[in-house]
């Protein structure tokens, strides 16, 4: 059974794409709060919205039971639709090319298993409170 919950608001940004990247996610434990952030001198967006979502994961002292909100549907389809089949295909896609960002995925995939974890998505730019704030954590971690 999870101890606690959590919810977990990320977002990913890349001044060019590719180029300098960085990503923040808030995480929100009833009245308390943390943010953290990060960056990398040569990425992507998509890269950055999934270290989000590991990060944060990565975080949690305990296993937790965690809604991850998120404006990305390449992070949010990648882990409810495409993961488990990229793995049964060897971490190949429908049509056998690799799959882009493996390395991520598959940490991703450590990261989701002592987690109870739902998804959700939300409408990027569009006055959400917590999704602002991870884009501004993001964009100042782009080094």
């Amino acid at each position: 059974m999870t101890a606690s919950r959590i919810d977990i608001f990320t977002d990913g940004a890349c001044s060019g794409n590719p180029g300098p990247g960085g990503w923040g996610a808030i995480l929100r434990a009833g009245h308390h709060e943390k943010e953290i952030s990060g960056g990398e001198k040569a990425t992507t967006n998509n890269r950055m919205e999934m270290m989000a979502a590991i990060r944060a994961l990565e975080s949690l002292k305990g296993p937790s039971a965690v809604t991850i909100h998120t404006d990305s549907r390449y992070l949010l389809d990648g882990a409810t639709k495409w993961l488990a089949r990229w793995k049964a295909n060897g971490w190949k896609t429908a049509d056998k090319k690799p799959v882009k960002n493996d390395d991520l995925w598959r940490a991703l995939e450590l990261s989701l298993e002592r987690h109870d974890v739902t998804w959700r998505w939300v409408k990027g730019h569009s006055d959400h409170v917590e999704n602002a704030r991870a884009d501004a954590l993001a964009r100042a971690a782009i080094p």
